[in-house]
């Protein structure tokens, strides 16, 4: 088991990586570095081999498939994750790593946009999508999130061990960060530093159609997470849209004793029904909700205990 393994994804990386290693083992010097390689058609493994790392593969296309490798064959009591497109200077890393040593954080997120993301980064798109995510997830989840998409982050052995990975592609720093929040993790921000990527570098992150991705993916996570709060809004439109409809035949029958449009009537009695039957929906899923929370805990409890045993060997075997 390490003590800090340091985890760079990578596809088609081959301008960036070498620098990237060598910039990690002058931050973290006592660090583990394992960089994955996910169907890279340049040379980034060649030069992550030379660079004198950890290389291993993930033959599934996606990043989100890279790190549900890595979580599971990796062991190590702090983890850090960055992309292996020089995008991150590493001055931040002591910090982000200690925090999660000494400060107990399941989760430190490399804050790029209370620095100089903004500036950075000649994507408008991609800055806009950003702000967009960080103020929905803020908002539906009550947390204080700084960046929600960033690649830049430190964890614990408990969140590694213990977050279930459902996503292929980018959608995995959503889908990451909503589950440290449901769950009641402790969530650390720290502000980065961040560039864009030197000239001949490319992005693989599509804007709209893995932008489409992320937000399908946080209203996913709101229904499962938070079911009484997505199915009571569902209902309560549902309903609404029944009485705004009914009002006219309600007041056209005050004023004639009669009801004239009876198809529209029984439209407006199913809608309101089937709002009434997704707020009731809401309330047994909220109940499901509660009970996996419960048990998480004990998971992670389990998890916690496996990990006082993995460090007391490391302990008595040096």
């Amino acid at each position: 088991m390490d003590k800090i393994a340091v985890l760079v994804p990578c596809y088609n990386e081959e301008q960036t990586i070498g620098k990237v290693i060598r910039d990690v083992k002058a931050a973290l010097p006592e660090a583990v570095i394992y960089v994955y390689d996910n169907n890279s058609t340049d040379r980034t493994a060649e030069i992550a081999i030379g660079e004198g790392v950890v290389l291993r593969h993930e033959y599934k296309q996606g990043k989100g498939n890279v790190i549900r490798r890595m979580f599971r064959e990796i062991d190590a009591v702090c983890y850090l994750m960055i992309d292996g497109d020089d995008t991150y200077p590493l001055e931040s890393a002591r910090q982000m790593v200690d925090l999660v040593l000494y400060h107990n954080a399941d989760m430190v997120v490399g804050d790029r946009l209370s620095s100089t993301y903004f500036t950075e980064n000649k994507r408008p798109f991609h800055n806009f999508g950003n702000s967009l995510m960080r103020a929905g997830i803020n908002s539906l989840f009550h947390s204080d999130i700084k960046d929600i998409m960033t690649g830049y982050r430190a964890f614990g052995y408990e969140f590694v061990k213990t977050f279930p990975v459902f996503s292929h592609g980018f959608e995995i720093e959503t889908e990451m960060t909503i589950h440290a929040v449901n769950y009641n993790m402790q969530v650390d921000n720290v502000v980065v530093e961040y560039r864009d990527r030197p000239e001949g570098s490319r992005s693989k992150l599509n804007t709209f159609k893995d932008g489409v991705r992320v937000i399908h993916k946080m209203l996913q996570l709101y229904k499962n997470y938070k079911p009484l709060s997505f199915f009571g809004i569902m209902g309560g439109l549902l309903i609404l849209f029944a009485a705004v409809v009914f009002l006219p035949i309600l007041l056209e029958y005050f004023e004639t004793g009669l009801v004239l449009r009876f198809p529209t009537l029984i439209v407006c009695g199913f809608v309101a029904l089937a709002g009434v039957f997704s707020f009731f929906s809401g309330m047994i899923l909220e109940v499901m909700a509660a009970k996996d929370r419960r048990d998480y805990e004990y998971r992670l409890k389990c998890v916690s205990r496996d990990l006082r045993q993995l460090v007391r060997g490391m302990e008595l075997n040096p």
